[in-house]
């Protein structure tokens, strides 16, 4: 009797066990458990037993990547990184008590993660960009013992904005932590903007369309007017005239500025990041930028600086609006660039911010190099 009691006492404590994995709903139908399962962006597999509720995102841009998508309300701790200057930085600009969080690690491009100080704050998951390649993702896994998802920006050029990679890594993000609707609405919103720049300017006459350089690009750090970049993502997706593609490289590159002379471009657009450096050289060399066509007929133009920590999304969309209406007024004849501005801000983050950017930077506009 009383083996038979003690084998009724196991039978028991399994059956409520699987019940505990597994809910019946009144009317007999079995209702899934809780567990997440997703595959991140390096294709790895990860479980979690729940919802993540306490979360952790590190490397260049995931702390941005993850505000787009998730609940704030889970985020235990952030890069010193994260915690410095935030004048480039607009997601933290709209969520300033992130700073306030224990910090988990120095943060940087080129700094490895800090497994111990990860471990210290007890996050469910681990949402990282440092990891390139599987190896380094479950290393970092196995030293930790957290899950550890992969989110990624993608390639260079407009896929850094728009990109399938930055759409699945938002979503990634909501279905980790159990609900995708934020992440949803970044999606929607990042895709229409895509849409309308397009439509905008896919059907202008190449023979109509002036000729543009963009100068004073960051790039591992602020630069002047050398630097600059091929098949630049502001300027493909308006399909405007980029006179660097000529050289048919893309990314960062630094010309040299004779060859600027040789391209004298219709409009000249100075990144706000540079654009102290190139004030500087202009002071040392004023003829050679009054030599420019630009120059002489005050087409000259600021841009927001949008590569902080990897890429604000937001603001390069506000960027390409600016652009896109200042190069082809007619298509743009309905867009104020601050107001464009702030619905991007108040759509990704919560905020219209575009004030705060000009107190940091200036604003959309023309410029003088004197």
């Amino acid at each position: 009797m009383k083996r038979i009691y003690i084998l009724f006492l196991l039978l028991l404590t399994m059956a409520l066990s699987a019940f505990s994995r597994l809910s019946v709903s009144l009317d007999g139908t079995a209702e899934k458990s809780s567990e997440i399962a997703v595959t991140d962006l390096l294709g790895r597999n990860i479980k979690l037993p729940e919802p993540a509720k306490k979360v952790v995102a590190i490397g260049p841009g995931a702390l941005r990547l993850y505000v787009y998508a998730g609940n704030l309300d889970f985020v235990v701790g952030v890069e010193e990184m994260e915690k410095g200057d935030i004048s480039g930085k607009p997601y933290m600009h709209a969520n300033p008590d992130l700073a306030k969080l224990p910090t988990i690690g120095q943060g940087g491009p080129n700094n490895a993660p800090d497994p111990e100080k990860l471990i210290s704050v007890e996050p469910d998951v681990i949402f990282t960009t440092y990891a390139t390649d599987a190896a380094s993702a479950d290393e970092l896994q196995a030293k930790t013992g957290i899950p550890v998802v992969v989110i990624s920006y993608g390639g260079a050029g407009v896929t850094t904005i728009f990109g399938e990679k930055i759409q699945k890594s938002l979503t990634v993000i909501g279905e980790v932590t159990g609900d995708t609707t934020k992440a949803d609405k970044a999606n929607s919103f990042i895709k229409s903007m895509k849409e309308d720049l397009d439509n905008r300017t896919k059907d202008i006459d190449d023979a109509k369309k002036p000729s543009i350089y963009v100068g004073g690009l960051g790039s591992k750090g602020t630069h002047g007017i050398e630097s600059t970049q091929g098949k630049y993502a502001l300027l493909d997706i308006i399909h405007a005239k980029n006179v660097v593609d000529e050289t048919g490289k893309s990314g960062s590159i630094m010309i040299d500025k004779e060859k600027l002379l040789e391209w004298d471009p219709d409009f000249l657009f100075i990144d706000q990041g540079g654009f102290s450096a190139v004030q500087e050289d202009y002071k040392k060399n004023p003829d050679f930028y009054n030599s420019l066509k630009a120059v002489k007929k005050e087409k000259v133009f600021s841009q927001l600086p949008y590569n902080y920590y990897s890429t604000n999304i937001d603001t390069a969309i506000a960027d390409a609006f600016f652009l896109g209406k200042t190069i082809y007024p007619d298509a743009f004849k309905d867009v104020e660039p601050d107001k464009k501005a702030d619905e991007i801000y108040h759509a990704l983050l919560g905020k219209a911010l575009y004030s705060v950017m000009v107190e940091k930077f200036g604003g959309f506009g023309k410029i003088s190099l004197k």
